[in-house]
């Protein structure tokens, strides 16, 4: 992966939903934050439309976020990482301060 550029999806502690260039197309994203048991922050993902492309996608730290999805052709991995502990999820308050979303496009 050397030399490839990583992007940081800048996010704030609240639920928001903004537009976001990926590899020449953009997007609408959504993230909501579901404070029940088992909950946190999820994602959803629409064209610049606002048509639904895949929705509900957990937060979740140590994967690609995206992987399950490659047949939609996003070309790249969409990955969470906190600051101090690459696996801790993020909290409803750390989100876009410790806990990041990165951007990383296939070579």
């Amino acid at each position: 992966m050397v030399g490839i550029p990583v992007f940081e999806i800048p996010l704030i502690a609240s639920p928001q939903k903004f537009s976001v260039q990926l590899n020449q197309t953009t997007y609408a994203m959504t993230v909501r934050y579901l404070d029940v048991d088992q909950g946190g922050w999820i994602l959803d993902i629409a064209d610049i439309s606002d048509v639904p492309i895949v929705c509900g996608i957990p937060l979740v730290t140590g994967t690609d976020l995206l992987a399950q999805y490659g047949y939609l052709g996003f070309g790249g991995q969409l990955f969470v990482q906190s600051d101090s502990d690459p696996d801790a999820t993020p909290t409803f308050q750390n989100l876009g301060s410790t806990s990041h979303l990165y951007w990383l496009p296939n070579s």
